[in-house]
C-alpha cells in the first residue's frame, strides 16, 4: 500500500507515500477511494489530514509510464476509478485538511482541491499541465475555487501558480514554513475534532449539498440540518456547556 494511515486520538493522517513525487497509478487511485471511505467511516475519527511523503512534491499527478501504456478502450473504466477517488475525499463524512508539502500538479492538484481547505509551504505550486500530454484536466473541480480567467490561463498554458498566488485567490488558507506544516495542520485538525461529532458530520454534508444551490434554497436546506441537530443530545450538551462555561462532553448521540 502506498497510503499510510496514522491516528492521534480523534484525528487521522493519510499520507501518500510513493517516492519521489507521489505519482498516481490506477491502483493508487483505487487505494485512495478505499482508504478514504474506510477512514471517514470510523466513528471515533472526526477530522482527516491529507499530505504527501517527502519534500519533493505533495503529488505530481499521473504516473506517465502507466499512462503511455493505456488504451482508449480502457479510458472510461479508468476515468470512473479516478472519479471515485476524488469523490471519496470531497464527500468524506468528516472535514479533510490538505497539508501540501510541495508541488500539487494535475491530479495532485485536484486531490488538494477536494479537501475542505488547504495549507501549504512556500515552495508549493499548483498546476494543470494536462494540455502538455494531450489530455483535459480537472477544471470542474478547480472551478469551485478559482475565477474563470485564472482557471483558463492555467488550463491552456499548463503553467502553475505559486503558493502566494494561490493564497491571494483564496485557494489556500495559509502558507507556513515546511517545518511548521504538519504542526499547523494538526492544530487545525485538533480544534475541529473537538467539536460535536454529529455536528461535524451533518455540517460537512450540508456544506457539500448547498454549495451549488441558489442562496435561499441552500439556506432552507441548511436550516433543515440545524433542526436535525436540535434533536441530538450533543446539541443540548453544547448549549449547557456554553451557559455553564465548561468544556462539553460529547456522546455522539
Amino acid at each position: 500500500m502506498t497510503l499510510t494511515v496514522t491516528r492521534d486520538q480523534t484525528v487521522a493522517t493519510i499520507t501518500m507515500d510513493n517516492p519521489p513525487v507521489n505519482a498516481l497509478t490506477l491502483e493508487r487511485y483505487r487505494e485512495i477511494g478505499d482508504v478514504f471511505e474506510e477512514t471517514a467511516a470510523w466513528s471515533d475519527i472526526h477530522c482527516i489530514i491529507l499530505t504527501g511523503a517527502g519534500s519533493k512534491a505533495f503529488c505530481a499527478g499521473l504516473d506517465l509510464n502507466e499512462f503511455v501504456a493505456a488504451t482508449v478502450e480502457q479510458d472510461p473504466n479508468r476515468a470512473a476509478i479516478i472519479r471515485r477517488a476524488f469523490a471519496a475525499i470531497r464527500k468524506a463524512s468528516v472535514p479533510v485538511i490538505a497539508a501540501i508539502n510541495g508541488p500539487a500538479l494535475g491530479a495532485g492538484n485536484v486531490i488538494a482541491s477536494c479537501a475542505d481547505f488547504r495549507i501549504c509551504t512556500p515552495n508549493s505550486r499548483f498546476g494543470m499541465p494536462e494540455v502538455n500530454i494531450g489530455r483535459c484536466g480537472g477544471a470542474a473541480h478547480m472551478a469551485r475555487h478559482l475565477p474563470q480567467g485564472l482557471l483558463r490561463r492555467m488550463y491552456f498554458t499548463g503553467l502553475p501558480i505559486s503558493a502566494e498566488e494561490a493564497a491571494r485567490w483564496g485557494y489556500v488558507e495559509e502558507i507556513v514554513a515546511a517545518e511548521d506544516l504538519m504542526p499547523r495542520a494538526r492544530e487545525f485538525a485538533t480544534l475541529i475534532a473537538s467539536k460535536a461529532p454529529l455536528g461535524l458530520r451533518l455540517a460537512k454534508e450540508a456544506l457539500n449539498r448547498i454549495e451549488f444551490m441558489p442562496t435561499e434554497e441552500g439556506y432552507e436546506l441548511e436550516q433543515s440540518y440545524s433542526t436535525r441537530l436540535m434533536t441530538t443530545a450533543d446539541a443540548r450538551e453544547a448549549i449547557r456547556a456554553t451557559v455553564e462555561k465548561r468544556a462539553p462532553v460529547w456522546t455522539g448521540r
